[in-house]
């Protein structure tokens, strides 16, 4: 478990509470917002017995980086517990359907992550993987962005992210890049029924040579205006949702709950 930090916003401080209230040491609120909102957080966190302060704006402000928004609330939790490649490699395990991973290549955006996160929680996947070095990792606006996925998705990081791949491949996972490159074809004609990891590539340098040679396919998705890429947590909703179509065409989200 790594060491406690601050996290802020309503979202991403209610789902600490619900997912985990013995990780949440400390809680802060606006001492000037009495809204239902908050009134229901203040309520959770009693029930949970979490200790709360009503502080002013200012001491909020001071507590979250330059620029973001607490919505209000902030709070002091304990680490999110690292997951690596063991944890992966006995999820493939334990999972009693085929996986759905999504495999982001330095994405170093803290927002494109949070917004990442957001949809892979949406789309039901079962895990995502990072590389430990030159990504970004669950920092707290990362956690804020996501609105609670931070905590409902598990988070990997990787040592060798092409390594991953190929232990993927081995565990008959199929592996697919999203990449502008000759020979990919267009998302809508690829299957993705099966086990699958799709991997984008980060802000501006799409995937890197290793990660796509470690591809066993590479697909585009069609665009009809004159921009050619798409932001990458765009990108990864586009994928995702797709996926979640040809792997649950004819069924309603409850249907699988």
């Amino acid at each position: 478990m790594s060491d406690s930090t601050v996290i802020f916003g309503l979202h991403a401080v209610e789902a600490a509470l619900r997912r985990d209230p013995s990780g949440v040491e400390h809680l802060w609120c606006d001492i000037k917002r009495k809204d239902k909102r908050l009134k229901t957080l203040s309520q959770l966190a009693k029930n949970q017995g979490v200790h709360l302060d009503w502080v002013t704006r200012s001491e909020l402000d001071a507590m979250i980086p330059d620029g973001a928004r607490h919505q209000g609330v902030a709070a002091r939790v304990q680490g999110v517990t690292e997951r690596n490649e063991s944890f992966l490699e006995q999820l493939l395990i334990d999972l009693e359907h085929p996986p759905l991973l999504l495999v982001l290549d330095g994405v170093t955006d803290p927002h494109n992550l949070g917004a990442c996160l957001r949809s892979a929680d949406a789309a039901g996947v079962d895990a995502v993987i990072t590389p430990r070095d030159k990504a970004c990792g669950l920092t707290p606006v990362v956690r804020k962005v996501a609105s609670g996925a931070a905590e409902s998705v598990p988070f990997v990081q990787v040592t060798n992210l092409s390594r991953t791949l190929k232990t993927l491949q081995d565990a008959g996972v199929w592996v697919i890049g999203a990449a502008l490159e000759e020979g990919a074809v267009p998302l809508y004609e690829s299957r993705l029924e099966g086990p699958l990891a799709l991997v984008l590539g980060a802000e501006g340098k799409g995937l890197r040579r290793l990660t796509r040679e470690n591809c066993d396919q590479l697909i585009y998705i069609p665009m009809y205006g004159e921009v050619q890429s798409l932001n990458v947590s765009v990108a990864t909703g586009v994928c995702l949702f797709e996926a979640l179509r040809q792997r649950h065409a004819g069924e309603r989200p409850a249907d699988k709950r």
